[in-house]
C-alpha cells in the first residue's frame, strides 16, 4: 500500500521505517530540507538501536523514500499518517499547530479518497477537529476518513516494540477505515484493538499517566523505606508478585523524564480541567516526580556539605539508556543545581553528549570516558543506568579522591558494593559505608 508519513521525528521516522519493513511503499515527509537530504543517504538523526539498519535496507529495496514536497507525496497516497510534534504549551496543554497545518495541507493536495491516520499524541477530540479542518478546506471533492492510531513505543526499544508490542489501538467511526488500518498493520502480528475515536485518544494518555503514577508511587515508598531502614527493591518484588500489581515500573529511582510521560501527564491534567475536573491524583504524581529529580543533589549536600570547588561526576545524561534524548532528563536539573552551588561538574554519557551540550548551557564539562569522568572526583552521581555504567570496572571508583557513589538508579546490589571500599548511597535502600572518610571542609 502507498503510505505517506508526515513528520521525520522520533515517531514519524520509526513508523515510516517499520511500515516499509512489512512491505508497504512509504514516503516520509518533513519540512527540514537538510535533514531529509541526509536521510536519503542513510543518516539517522536519532539514536535508536536497530533503526539505521532497517532504514538502509528499505531504501535499497525502494520501499522507503524521503521528501519535503507535501503535494507530490500526497498525490498518490492511499493513507496519510500525521506524526508531527505536539509540544507542551505553557499551561501544560498540547500545542496542535503542526497537526492543524498538516490537515490544511492534506485538504489542499489530495485528489482521491484518503484515510488520514493521527499517530501524534493529541487531546481527546483532536481527530474530530482535524476532520473538520480537512473538510472545510478541501480543494477536491473526495472522501476523507480520520482514524486514531496512537503509538506506544519506548525510546531505546522502538524497533523492537514495533514488532513485539502488546497491542495496536485503532479508533475510527467508519468500520471500513478501521478495517483498512487493521490490514495495514496485520503483518506486525500484534493484537489489534478497535474502538471509537475518543476512546483511542484517551487510551494513549491514560496508559502513560498510569505508568507515571506507578513510578511516582514506588518513589514515595522508597523515601519512606529510607526513613524506616527497609529495602525498596525487596518491597517492589513482594508487591510485584501480586498479579494485580505486577513488577513493571516499580523501579525506584529519581523519576521519569523524556518526551512522553512529563508532557502527557500534564496534558491529561489540562484535558480534565477543560471539563472542570480536578485530577488531584495526577497532580500529585507530577509533584512527586519533580521532587524526586532533585534527590541526588540533596544527598550529595548531606554528605559533602558545601559543594564550592568540589568536582562532581554525573554518570549518564540522557533521560534513559539507549537513547540520546535529553528532553526532561533528570541530569539537566541536577547539573544546573550543582553548578549553581559552585561545583565543578563533568558529565559522562556514551551517546548523548552533543544533545547535552545543547540542553545545558553552562560551565559543565563532558566526556565519553568513565575513567576521565571519575579522575579526582569528590562524588559520582549515577543518573542514567547505561549498561556501560552498570557493568563498570568497580576499580575505576578508586580514581576518585574518595570513593563516594550516589546512585539514582540502584544499579548495583548492596552485597556487591559491600565487597569493595566504596561508600555507596542509593534510593530507598540502606547505605553502604565502605571506607568512609570524613571529607567535610
Amino acid at each position: 500500500m502507498k503510505i505517506t508519513v508526515v513528520g521525520a521525528g522520533y515517531v514519524g521516522l520509526t513508523t515510516s521505517v517499520c511500515l516499509s519493513e512489512i512491505g508497504h511503499e512509504v514516503t516520509c515527509v518533513d519540512v527540514d530540507q537538510i535533514k531529509i537530504d541526509k536521510m536519503k543517504q542513510g543518516y539517522v538523526p536519532i539514536y535508536e538501536p536497530g533503526l539505521k539498519d532497517l532504514m538502509l535496507k528499505n531504501i535499497r529495496k525502494n520501499r522507503l523514500f524521503f521528501s519535503t514536497e507535501h503535494k507530490k507525496s500526497f498525490l498518490y497516497a492511499e493513507v496519510i499518517y500525521i506524526a508531527v510534534g505536539t509540544p507542551e504549551n505553557a499551561d501544560g496543554s498540547a500545542n496542535l499547530k503542526a497537526v492543524e497545518q498538516v490537515a490544511k495541507s492534506i485538504a489542499s493536495y489530495i485528489q482521491q479518497s484518503t484515510v488520514v491516520v493521527i499517530k501524534s499524541t493529541v487531546p481527546v477530540g483532536t481527530n474530530e477537529k482535524v476532520k473538520q479542518i480537512i473538510q472545510q478546506n478541501l480543494e477536491n471533492q473526495v472522501k476523507v476518513d480520520v482514524v486514531s492510531n496512537p503509538e506506544f513505543l519506548r525510546e531505546g526499544s522502538a524497533v523492537y516494540d514495533s514488532f513485539n508490542g502488546d497491542r495496536i489501538v485503532i479508533g475510527a467511526e467508519q468500520k471500513e477505515a478501521a478495517d483498512l488500518l487493521a490490514e495495514i498493520n496485520r503483518s506486525f502480528g500484534i493484537p489489534i484493538y478497535q474502538t471509537d475515536v475518543k476512546s483511542a485518544e484517551m487510551i494513549k494518555y491514560a496508559s502513560n499517566a498510569f505508568l507515571a503514577t506507578k513510578i511516582s508511587f514506588i518513589n514515595e515508598i522508597s523515601n519512606v523505606c529510607e526513613l524506616l531502614g527497609a529495602d525498596v527493591e525487596d518491597v517492589a518484588v513482594g508487591m510485584g508478585l501480586d498479579k494485580r500489581i505486577g513488577i513493571d515500573f516499580l523501579k525506584a529511582g529519581i523519576g521519569y523524564g523524556g518526551s512522553c510521560f512529563p508532557k502527557d501527564t500534564k496534558a491529561l491534567i489540562q484535558i480534565a480541567g477543560n471539563v472542570n475536573y480536578d485530577f488531584k491524583l495526577l497532580k500529585g504524581v507530577v509533584e512527586v516526580n519533580k521532587q524526586q529529580q532533585g534527590l541526588l543533589v540533596k544527598k550529595v549536600i548531606e554528605r559533602l556539605g558545601s559543594l564550592g570547588g568540589k568536582k562532581i561526576s554525573v554518570l549518564g545524561l540522557s533521560f534513559k539508556p539507549n537513547t540520546d534524548d535529553m528532553r526532561e532528563a533528570a541530569s539537566i536539573l541536577i547539573i544546573n543545581e550543582l553548578i549553581k552551588l559552585g561545583a565543578e561538574v563533568i558529565g559522562y554519557d556514551p551517546v548523548a553528549i552533543d544533545n547535552a551540550r545543547l540542553a545545558l548551557e553552562g560551565s559543565a564539562q563532558f566526556t565519553e570516558s568513565l575513567e576521565v569522568a571519575l579522575e579526582n572526583s569528590d562524588a559520582a552521581l549515577i543518573v542514567t543506568e547505561w549498561p556501560e555504567i552498570k557493568n563498570i570496572d568497580i576499580n575505576l571508583f578508586e580514581k576518585m579522591k574518595n570513593p563516594l557513589v550516589i546512585d539514582g538508579r540502584n544499579c548495583f546490589s548492596l552485597d556487591f558494593m559491600k565487597s569493595y571500599g566504596v561508600e555507596y548511597h542509593s534510593i530507598g535502600r540502606p547505605s553502604v559505608i565502605g571506607r568512609k572518610i570524613d571529607i567535610f571542609v
